[in-house]
């Protein structure tokens, strides 16, 4: 069996909650519950209510130790995200919440199937590494994630007070990346810290990078939650009709012509990633194109609230970063080199950012499609067993130290609120699981290989060579 919860901490914490209008005598047996609702279509719950294996509930009920960020699914089904992120998840922990009737089975569509053989392994493994109340932060996360932050206001305030140089330009824009990749993301996760409030704060530090924090949560966790799923995943298709990340049929009316040579224009695509952040206008009304489009509603309330927000730390952002710096330098006849100045640091920014995220779930042999099992027999997947077989990990502490742990991709999709300094240590025994169960984990010792099986991915996925010759389609 998966690690149980620590029953006399879970009481606790229920006592902690009494204040709150918790219906702690509610029967949650599944015959009850029947009888109790009628069922409801997934479309019309409410924006304060979510759904977790059929069942309605109010997230409203009750206190949620990870703050108000819960409030951003409200609306949806998140079956998935929700045992993603509760990787200690008993029963007893839904009994906080408030249930509100039952939907409509036939709005409810299993893709993929929990507490596997594989998943019960490799928890009570790295469980054993990590003990349960330590997964946050080490005094090595903060050290370096306070580097970065003090980095990032050294030349950000030459940014916005001294004339700009490009050397400058490529340090700022490379500074902002080291926020986005060791600071606002593990934040943004959750996995900072046990306090709700310092997860919070820091993962303005998306905003603070020309990004959205709300937005890219709305983003990020509905691709952890079905990552390269064919329908689901907006990290998959964010770069389209530019670039093909899925490996689309041939005959699929999204191909084009140019995207025979889409391994040599990535980059140049890739570098325009901080432009498409900062005139993005979903960041004034926190309504997510990609997960719009794989089905995430957010219209609700929570959101609703913290679009004033989003739009005045945007207009705070271009002001100091975009037109200060016109500003600064002064005379209409700097104007292109500024300009010029700003384009190459957003540029930097960008190819930091995007490359490494490129080389994620982008590579040779990669699982593009793991749901097409269940498409053709109607049995759910393993979850665990897909987020490994769609990421990949490179490198080691170096590299972790650099990228915030995202290199090690296959350990972060499988864990992703735990802390990226926990990654290193828990990889070797993740490894050795996958290879006992079957499960293939890409690695590569260095980064540069993992962007060359990354360049030949997209070579093949541009051209469709393996639909033409599955053995073939190097370049």
């Amino acid at each position: 069996m998966a690690p149980n919860a620590d029953q006399n901490r879970l009481r606790q914490r229920v006592n902690n909650n009494s204040s709150s209008n918790v219906d702690t005598t509610m029967d949650t047996d599944t015959d009850t519950l029947a009888t109790a609702s009628t069922a409801t279509q997934l479309k019309d719950i409410k924006s304060t209510e979510v759904v977790i294996d059929g069942t309605i509930y109010d997230l409203k009920s009750f206190r949620h130790p990870g703050g108000e960020s819960i409030l951003l699914f409200g609306g949806n089904d998140v079956t998935v995200q929700y045992k993603m992120i509760h990787p200690y998840h008993t029963t007893k922990h839904l009994e906080k919440m408030a249930v509100m009737g039952k939907v409509d089975p036939n709005d409810i569509k299993e893709d993929y199937k929990f507490d596997t053989d594989f998943e019960r392994e490799i928890k009570r493994e790295v469980f054993k590494i990590v003990r349960r109340g330590r997964e946050f932060g080490t005094s090595g996360y903060f050290a370096r994630a306070f580097f970065y932050i003090g980095l990032y206001i050294v030349l950000d305030y030459y940014w916005t007070t001294q004339p700009t140089t490009l050397k400058l330009a490529i340090a700022f824009g490379v500074a902002q990346a080291l926020i986005g990749l060791n600071v606002q993301h593990d934040a943004n996760h959750g996995a900072v810290s046990k306090k709700a409030w310092i997860n919070d704060f820091l993962g303005f530090g998306a905003d603070m990078i020309g990004g959205c924090k709300w937005n890219w949560q709305c983003q990020h966790w509905t691709h952890h939650a079905f990552t390269n799923h064919h329908l689901k995943d907006p990290d998959a298709v964010n770069a389209e009709p530019y670039l093909l990340f899925n490996d689309y049929p041939l005959d699929h009316p999204k191909r084009k012509p140019y995207h025979s040579f889409q391994a040599l224009f990535f980059l140049p695509v890739l570098s325009g990633y901080w432009l498409s952040m900062v005139l993005n206008p979903q960041t004034f009304t926190l309504q997510h194109e990609g997960s719009k489009d794989v089905g995430i509603r957010m219209d609700n309330d929570f959101l609703k609230s913290r679009r004033i927000w989003a739009t005045l730390i945007r207009f705070t952002y271009i002001y100091l970063n975009i037109i200060r710096p016109f500003n600064n330098n002064g005379g209409i006849e700097n104007i292109l080199t500024t300009a010029f100045h700003i384009l190459t640091m957003g540029a930097a920014e960008s190819l930091t950012l995007a490359s490494l995220f490129a080389l994620s779930h982008n590579f040779e042999h990669v699982d593009r499609d793991p749901t097409k099992p269940v498409r053709a027999t109607g049995k759910a997947i393993c979850w665990f067993k897909s987020q490994v077989e769609t990421s990949s990990t490179y490198g080691g502490f170096i590299a972790g130290a650099l990228t915030g742990g995202l290199n090690f991709q296959v350990e972060h999709h499988l864990f992703p609120r735990m802390s990226s300094a926990w990654y290193p240590y828990i990889a070797p025994k993740v490894r050795e699981i996958c290879k006992k169960h079957d499960v293939r984990y890409a690695y590569y010792p260095w980064v540069w290989q993992n962007f060359a099986s990354t360049v030949k991915y997209l070579h093949q996925s541009g051209t469709g060579s393996n639909w033409l010759n599955p053995l073939k389609g190097d370049l």
